[in-house]
């Protein structure tokens, strides 16, 4: 398991705030970029299931970890916890998207997921510089991003393609093959990565939905437009493809990260 949030300072530079294995130099080459992915990856898995911990719905949990993403794209992974943002950005997503979750809440699960079968911890100074740590960190976040921290998600699009592809399709080989729950799934995956801004909603709705039904051989009726074409305006074959290969890039690193 890898090292926890500690309670230091958020900004403190003169301290090493991250494991060595997954921290940058000053001087990032190749294997530093990909010791970074790597440390990301785990930062955001650690959000997914603190966040399944903590009863937040899909969309506060995306938001969370497109804050982390774009946050750590402005800064340089030596210099902040990434797992004390990661939990910063938790407690920020549940403000954004209206389902609050007390800090309290996110330190004892946090303090769980790295210190298994163990009570939580005591309202002492340790348990109150860490929540402090978390406040902090969050007006960091906030002035980092310039306070746009309200993102749209291919949630809704993916909804919509779902419900229009399912009517093409013949309803014994619907029922037959989990294209549903796999686009989801796929979607999920992506926010372990910072495709999950790279790419626009619509892109990553459609591409995930496209490898769900090319994963079971589910074939839709041809037309003079394809499928994706008409419900997706001005999405191409290099745009999907685009989306896919860097999907298949996080499975990669999830291999590696095991």
């Amino acid at each position: 398991m890898e090292p926890g949030p500690s309670c230091r300072s958020p900004a403190a530079r003169d301290q090493p705030v991250v494991p060595a294995a997954g921290s940058s130099s000053v001087g990032d080459g190749e294997g530093n970029i990909a010791r970074d992915m790597k440390t990301h990856f785990r930062v955001c898995r650690f959000i997914m299931e603190a966040g399944v911990k903590l009863g937040m719905r899909s969309v506060p949990v995306a938001t969370a970890c497109v804050l982390y993403h774009n946050f750590f794209r402005c800064v340089s992974l030596s210099e902040f916890e990434p797992y004390l943002v990661a939990m910063s950005c938790m407690y920020l997503a549940g403000k954004v998207e209206e389902q609050h979750i007390r800090t309290r809440d996110i330190i004892n699960v946090s303090h769980r997921y790295f210190n298994s079968g163990s009570p939580p911890l005591e309202c002492d100074k340790e348990f109150w510089d860490l929540r402090d740590s978390v406040v902090q960190c969050e007006l960091l976040i906030l002035r980092q991003l310039n306070f746009q921290v309200s993102f749209e998600h291919p949630h809704k699009y993916l909804l919509h393609y779902l419900t229009s592809v399912k009517s093409l399709v013949n309803r014994h080989a619907w029922s037959r093959c989990p294209v549903a729950e796999t686009s989801w799934a796929l979607l999920r995956d992506c926010y372990h990565g910072s495709m999950c801004i790279r790419h626009t909603p619509q892109h990553i709705a459609i591409a995930t939905l496209y490898l769900a039904l090319n994963s079971y051989g589910v074939e839709l009726p041809v037309g003079e437009k394809w499928w994706w074409q008409v419900l997706c305006d001005g999405v191409t074959n290099a745009d999907i493809d685009a989306v896919i290969s860097d999907l298949l890039q996080l499975y990669d690193m999830e291999a590696k990260c095991i």
